[in-house]
């Protein structure tokens, strides 16, 4: 914590350990502002330096992946996709999929991989997790951008007034990818093995979330499993902004706003009581 004192025509500034069971101070994280901004762009500079593609590997890994993922469930396995073609089907699924697992993979490893700054300079350590979110989010915009030449390719028609929603599901998403990358950075630091785990863990909810496939056919007794997972409620969400899908009912509307904010509170709560040790053990 920033405490300023004033003597005389001398400004103090004295940091003081953040106090327990309590969040993050927004004041804080408003003032080092630019500090993020910072990070976010080093982030992004660093991931596409020195590659002969560059930013087509935003369109091109999804795409890829959707075609494969598209010819599984829905040429092999025969599962729905919604009425429209399987591959649009899925790209739109990878469009938020890609966003939580790029925000979480990279927020977990981003204390450990800055861990000459966390060791030896101040500043919010919550901004260091908080700044993946900026590529990502990058990503996110410039695949949503090619999903358009996907709708002229297909013929599928421009979305509905829901459109306007995206942003909103986009927001909702990278809250729950946050909320959870706040904990797995902060459990790294001490443990390693989180980034064995962390990988493994979202690949089985790549195949456990309806990113590939609709729900039409899953038997009734599994359906508890999708039912409780939040990225469903998303995927749902996001489908019917862009898709013309049918509209989520109000109880998974409400879900998906109450839930990711509430993984980003208890995700930022967790951080501030294992941010006291970092610089100790990192």
């Amino acid at each position: 914590m920033l405490r300023r004192r004033s003597s005389g025509r001398q400004l103090r500034i004295v940091i003081t350990p953040p106090v327990r069971w309590s969040l993050p101070s927004f004041g804080r994280l408003w003032e080092a502002r630019e500090v993020l901004a910072r990070f976010a762009a080093r982030d992004i500079t660093l991931r596409y330096r020195q590659t002969a593609l560059g930013v087509l590997w935003v369109v091109l890994q999804p795409l890829l992946a959707a075609g494969v993922l598209s010819f599984v469930f829905g040429n092999v396995a025969k599962l729905p996709s919604g009425g429209v073609p399987s591959i649009v089907y899925t790209f739109a699924g990878l469009l938020l999929f890609n966003l939580m697992n790029t925000v979480i993979t990279r927020g977990s490893m981003s204390l450990v991989g800055n861990s000459s700054l966390v060791s030896k300079l101040y500043f919010p350590r919550l901004l260091i997790p908080l700044s993946t979110a900026g590529s990502a989010l990058m990503d996110f915009v410039v695949s949503l951008a090619f999903m358009s030449v996907l709708f002229g390719i297909y013929g599928i028609g421009l979305p509905g007034p829901a459109v306007v929603l995206v942003p909103v599901w986009v927001v909702l998403t990278i809250c729950l990818a946050e909320g959870i990358a706040f904990v797995t950075s902060a459990l790294m630091v001490s443990y390693r093995d989180v980034g064995y785990m962390v990988p493994f863990l979202l690949q089985v909810m790549l195949y456990a979330s309806p990113v590939a496939y609709s729900l039409g056919k899953i038997p009734a007794h599994y359906r508890i499993f999708y039912d409780i997972n939040p990225m469903t409620w998303l995927l749902a969400d996001i489908r019917w902004s862009l898709l013309h899908q049918p509209q989520p009912s109000v109880g998974i509307l409400l879900l998906s706003v109450v839930v990711p904010l509430a993984v980003l509170m208890v995700g930022s709560f967790v951080f501030q009581q294992l941010e006291r040790g970092f610089a100790d053990v990192i």
